[in-house]
This record gives C-alpha cells, structure tokens and sequence, in this order.
C-alpha cells in the first residue's frame, strides 16, 4: 500500500501501475526534502516524539498484529517489539550533540586555517523490514533516517500482513506521506521500489535477498546497510555457572520460535560439561513453557507453511534430517497450527543438513569439543556469523575466542541481549552483512559527514607557489 493509494498484495495491477505510484510518491518526497523542512533539529525532534507518541497510542493494535502474524506472547512482543521506543529516548536525549558541527586539528601546512566536519542528511531513504520482528525492525531503522534528517519510504514484509497494515495506519496518522509513507505489497512493489533511485537503502532480511537488494542498488550506485543473519555459534565451556548459562540459551534460541536473526543457531559444548547441560537445558524449556510447550501462552508458531516445511525437514527422520543426530527435547510438531516444539538435537556432525543453513526456528543441534581450538576452527570455516555467543568465567579464554574469531557482535555470558544497547552499534560482517545502526550509528548510517575546510586572508604564505627553485628542502620539513 502506497499511503493514500493501497496495493495490495492480491490486487490484480500490473507494474506499470505501480511503477507509476512509487515514482509519484518519491518526486513528492524529494520536493519536500529539496525544501529543507527536515533539516532543523527542532523539527526531527519533534517528529521523533511524535513518532514514540503514536507507539504508545497504538500498542493495542501492535500487540494484537504480532500475536495474528506470529502468536507472538504479549510480555514478548512488548519488550523486542514496542520497547523501541527506548531507542526514540535515547536519539532524543543526544540529537543536538550528533548533529551539532565538530571541529578538528590541521597539519602545520593548512594553518592558518579551521576544520570542521559537518553532518548532513542523505536526502529519500528506503527501508525495508523482515516479518519475524515486523514492528521493531521496521521502526529502528527509521529512527535514524528521521534524527539525521531524511525523508523515508518504509516497505514491511507482506509475510507478517496484520503488522505491516498497523505499520501503514500508524505512519499515515502520524507524518505527511511526502515526508514519511508506507509501500506495502508483494513482489510487484518491491522490484518497483528497487528500480529506483533512493539516496541510501535500509534492509534487513535474508542473504539471498539482501544480494538481490545489492545488486539493484549498484545500478544506481546507492549506498546500503545490509542487516543479515548466518549460523551464529554459541560456545560453552565448562568454567561457567550451569543453571544461568542453560536459562540464557533455552531463551535465546526459543525467543520467537526461533526466527531471530542472532538466535544460537548451533552449540558447541566442552565435552567435560555437555551431559548436565543438556540435562539443565531441558528443565529450563519445562520451566518455560511447561511439559507440553503447545499449550504455553509464552511459545509462539512458524510464520508460515513454507517455513514451517522447510524446519519440518531438518528434524531427524525426514529426508533432509536422517544424519541431523539424536533427539534430546522436542521434535513434535502441528503443521494446522505451525507448531514446532523447542528442539535440541545431539551428536550432530558438521555435515548434518541442519549445519548447512541458518535455521531461523526452533531447532538447536549440538557439537562437542575437547580443546577450544576446535570449536574456533571450526567456526573459521564457515562465513562470519551475525553474532558470536561465549560463555566462560575465563577471562583469558575469552580474549582468545574474541582475538582468533570474527562475526558482527559477541555476547559473553548471555544470548541476544547485545542488541538492547543503543551504545553497542549492531550489524554484520561478511556475508552477515554490512553497516551498523542502534544509537549513534543510527545517525551516522542515515548521514554524509561533510568535510569543511576555512581558510583566511590575513595571510598567504607564498611557500607552496611556483617558482620552486629551493623550496623541496622546506617541503620535506613541513610534510615529513
């Protein structure tokens, strides 16, 4: 949907048509944009606050959305989804000091003279969100885009219909399409909105699509944050406290049935400690969820048949699972209500089918390890991961896992509560993507920081003029 024109993903228009409307609407944003409206700060600060006011005023149908899309728990939905609005504080608390111009030092050769470095918005932004956090990966991004002083186009995942339609309804009542507007739809908006020519691109999704979204992008040599995923490794050694490392991964991996982009995609166990692991993992998922985690109010479901097929197939016994190891907890499913219990399967090899590919469910293999070279060897041999999840009480182990590995972020100690920081900048590396936002880098992604150098007249040195006869001694004093 297209803010005062709707499109509809079942709606027979052909793309010419829509076509038509997106390049109608982004002439809209870049007149409004070319006017200077957003460039003050008192406006992005007031735009900021209206954004966190209709958060609040629309939690009911927020709440209500994620459960449809994804029967997601509401204490859940509230804290990864809704509590956005802590990154809207923390943008508003320290706006005027990013945006504020920075003065830097000059050589000797450059004086007399200032420098400063300003930061200024990049003109229409395009970002576009996932369905396994449709709310909050829609809007953080945005947060950026609107304190740095841009006008965007959001497209949500038609996979999570319910919120991307609350996403619409909220942005409409909120901003002037010509400055903020909703792009919803399928296929036939998407290809529309990547043939054209945007100042900078947001995504957030998959690897396969977030080539795609590249591959658009160079043709118009716009710029992109690429928010990705991959198989990220959790370690466990056997210096740590049981109970709470169990606690920490059971909610790590079964947030949100497992769709997590730094879920624990994979254990990698010191074998002195995997027994009672397991065995404390176990009683953490009952502790959860109860005996029969389809009952549970706290668990929700696979987004959709084709997800829940696909997990379908990595569990032990179906075709892609029969070497995916032995079955510790879970393993049940209900394809009418696309449930998949908490599953740990162990004794997986390296070459299992679920070793392959990020999983993005409910699904945790296992691996042990004698020595710690192993696990990081093996972590090397695959593409940089999202995150990178340790836990150890020893400090020295912990500074060689952080030296000899690399992935977009480490948590010691805990799962995916790295990315509740608006401090700790969050994105990929590799194939797990590129760029960084939350907080700061938020503001710095959706920013041209503009190089300014000031000169006088009160003096011209002639040093650097022709003729030169003489002059090379003097030049290497001053530049070397």
């Amino acid at each position: 949907m297209v803010q005062a024109a709707p499109l509809n993903q079942d709606q027979d228009q052909d793309q010419a048509h829509v076509d038509g409307q997106i390049g109608k609407l982004l002439r809209r944003q870049r007149n409004y944009f070319d006017q200077g409206t957003t460039q003050p700060i008192e406006f992005r600060l007031a735009q900021l606050k209206a954004l966190k006011q209709a958060i609040l005023d629309h939690q009911p149908e927020i709440l209500s959305a994620l459960k449809a899309d994804l029967h997601k728990p509401e204490l859940e939905a509230y804290l990864t989804e809704i509590g956005v609005t802590k990154e809207i504080n923390y943008a508003i608390q320290r706006l005027r000091h990013w945006a504020k111009p920075k003065s830097v030092s000059l050589p000797l050769e450059q004086l007399p003279a200032k420098g400063r470095i300003y930061a200024e918005p990049l003109g229409v932004v395009l970002i576009i969100g996932p369905w396994n956090y449709p709310f909050q990966l829609m809007i953080s991004p945005l947060i950026g885009a609107i304190a740095a002083g841009n006008c965007a186009l959001l497209k949500p995942s038609e996979l999570a219909p319910q919120t991307s339609r609350v996403i619409a309804q909220l942005i409409r009542a909120t901003f002037d399409p010509a400055y903020i507007a909703v792009a919803e739809g399928g296929l036939e908006v998407s290809q529309a909105l990547l043939a054209e020519k945007f100042d900078h691109i947001f995504f957030t999704g998959g690897t396969q699509i977030g080539r795609v979204v590249m591959a658009a992008a160079a043709q118009q040599l716009t710029p992109v944050t690429l928010e990705l995923g991959g198989k990220s490794p959790c370690i466990v050694d056997s210096d740590i406290q049981l109970e709470y490392t169990a606690r920490r991964i059971v909610w790590g991996k079964f947030l949100n049935a497992g769709q997590t982009c730094i879920a624990p995609d994979y254990l990698l166990v010191n074998r002195q400690i995997k027994p009672a692991l397991l065995a404390a993992m176990q009683q953490a998922i009952r502790e959860f969820y109860g005996d029969d985690p389809a009952q549970s109010p706290d668990y929700a479901r696979i987004v959709n048949d084709r997800h829940f097929g696909r997990l379908s197939q990595l569990l032990p016994g179906n075709s892609a699972g029969n070497s995916a190891g032995k079955l510790i907890a879970g393993g049940t499913t209900d394809a009418a209500q696309r449930y998949m219990a908490p599953t740990i399967l162990d004794q997986v090899t390296p070459e299992a089918a679920v070793m392959q590919d990020e999983i993005f469910g409910p699904i945790l293999p296992v691996l042990d390890y004698g020595d710690i070279s192993e696990a990081i060897a093996l972590i090397k041999s695959r593409p940089k991961p999202l995150a990178l999840y340790l836990f150890t009480r020893n400090a020295k182990l912990q500074a060689r896992v952080l030296s000899q590995t690399s992935s977009g972020g480490v948590c010691i100690n805990d799962t995916i509560m790295q990315i509740a920081a608006s401090s700790l900048p969050f994105g990929g590396v590799g194939e797990s993507g590129m760029g960084r936002y939350h907080g700061k880098a938020s503001f710095d992604t959706f920013s041209h920081y503009k190089s300014v150098l000031v000169k006088n007249f009160w003096l011209d040195i002639k040093w650097r003029y022709a003729p030169y006869a003489g002059k090379l001694e003097l030049f290497k004093k001053i530049i070397g």
